[in-house]
């Protein structure tokens, strides 16, 4: 049997789940403060000038121009043969591109198989709901490398994948349409706000990757950032806090260099042409974020332990790499941009089967909105993994599977969900129960709240999802 899956052979490594997110002990240990995490930090200012979110005006999600940039692009990722053509039968490669922090979160600490089974290969390659038979996940990072050796086209770094991991997975460059990039520089001298901090630096960096991908990879479509994970406890100048934070605004920066620019706004002097129209790169976005301030929790609960590290604070151990690895897993499957192409593809026409048109289980409620809301869209009925969604159960007869006023007012209180989007304090996409098109895709609002009123699915007979009978 083929493995799609290049270089992914998993290792067993056991992990209790509750560890991953929670925080652990760590007696003896310090850290050093550094900021609130930009997801948290929203409009308010670093260092008093420098404003937080991962995108624009201090939101975490991308504005409505980007977002359906995004989207046009996941929806250009095909099957392409081995010359970067479309061909039935074709691949899709996704790659990764950095250091050592990005080859121990996504495959291995030694860059090569077999990839340890908590890391994102590792985790990807045992989940039968990820595409395993038109996607080729390649890891391309290693220890090393930082992100000066992968800013030119010609550097080593680009032969070396192609020709110990492309290759050996039987695809090519030209199949490579996806990108995972994490990078920092070694040993930065100067935070912001100088005019001549490594942040800024990372930034030009940053770009000068961008290209030189699209110009390697001329098939690329999208590139998904992230930047360092906490440095509080580093032991050595390799990049310590406030370095690791800052990375963080220097992809900020990137991306909203290329949204400027495709609104007209003249090239940024530091970011460089990023004109994904004209071919010069590819659209970028942000992957998982995974800053927070060590253990002070951040707003969904990620915090890092000293003891989530090796012996030099800088790189993560097996409960900080599982902890990346999991995120990057939960992206990849979850995010719009990725969803159509990472998730099960069953008949290896490069669309994901949640995304093919058609309503498999019959229950009145497209596969690709049951997608986005995490219902299946293979189960007409059976509790919160199918629909109608009894969003308040309990206290109320026949209320399990059923939609009454205590679902309704659950869009109010006890956590308001109602006028919210992703990564927003209340959001959470099982409320968003009619995605719709346009720009409402990923917002919680009046219109999911009176959908439960006026839409008839078949599996209430016919009846408005309120009040309707049980779907047993």
């Amino acid at each position: 049997m083929a493995v799609n899956f290049a270089n992914a052979r998993p290792l067993a490594v056991a992990i209790p789940l509750g560890l991953l997110l929670a925080a652990s002990s760590a007696a003896g240990a310090s850290h050093t403060p550094a900021a609130t995490p930009l997801n948290d930090l929203g409009a308010g200012l670093y260092l008093g000038q420098f404003e937080g979110g991962l995108y624009e005006n201090g939101a975490n999600v991308p504005p409505s121009d980007h977002n359906a940039a995004g989207i046009t692009h996941a929806a250009a990722i095909t099957l392409l043969s081995s010359s970067g053509t479309p061909m039935a039968g074709g691949k899709i490669v996704m790659v990764s591109i950095g250091m050592s922090n990005t080859t121990q979160e996504f495959c291995s600490s030694a860059s090569g198989p077999p990839c340890d089974s908590f890391t994102f290969m590792g985790l990807a390659g045992a989940d039968p709901n990820v595409n395993h038979t038109s996607l080729i996940i390649v890891n391309g990072a290693a220890g090393g490398q930082a992100a000066s050796t992968w800013d030119s086209p010609t550097d080593s770094n680009y032969d070396r994948v192609r020709d110990t991991r492309l290759t050996p997975a039987g695809v090519t460059e030209q199949q490579v349409q996806v990108a995972w990039v994490k990078v920092a520089n070694a040993g930065p001298t100067l935070p912001l706000p100088s005019a001549s901090s490594d942040a800024y630096s990372l930034e030009t960096s940053t770009g000068n990757i961008a290209r030189a991908l699209k110009l390697r990879y001329p098939n690329l479509q999208a590139v998904f950032l992230s930047s360092r994970i906490y440095a509080g406890y580093a032991t050595t100048s390799l990049n310590p806090e406030p370095y690791a934070y800052e990375s963080g605004l220097a992809m900020k920066w990137l991306v909203q260099a290329q949204v400027n620019q495709m609104r007209g706004a003249p090239i940024d002097p530091r970011a460089g042409n990023l004109d994904y129209d004209g071919g010069i790169a590819p659209w970028i976005g942000w992957g998982p974020y995974f800053w927070a301030d060590g253990l002070i929790p951040r707003s969904d609960g990620l915090t890092w332990a000293a003891t989530d590290f090796a012996a030099d604070g800088t790189h993560p151990a097996t409960n900080g790499r599982a902890k990346a690895g999991s995120m990057l897993h939960s992206f990849f499957t979850t995010s719009p941009f990725t969803t159509c192409w990472f998730r099960l593809d069953t008949d290896a026409d490069g669309i994901s089967d949640v995304c093919e048109a058609g309503d498999e289980d019959g229950d009145g409620y497209d596969d690709g909105d049951e997608t986005h809301v995490g219902t299946d869209p293979l189960l007409p009925c059976g509790g919160i993994s199918a629909w109608p969604a009894d969003f308040f159960a309990g206290g109320i007869p026949d209320s399990t599977n059923r939609i009454t006023i205590g679902d309704l007012t659950s869009f109010l209180a006890p956590v308001r969900h109602l006028n919210t989007s992703p990564l927003e304090p209340g959001y959470a996409v099982r409320w968003d129960i009619d995605p719709g098109p346009g720009l409402f895709t990923e917002h919680i609002n009046i219109t999911d709240l009176t959908s439960l009123i006026v839409v008839a699915p078949p599996m209430l007979g016919g009846e408005r999802a309120f009040n309707g009978p049980p779907c047993l």
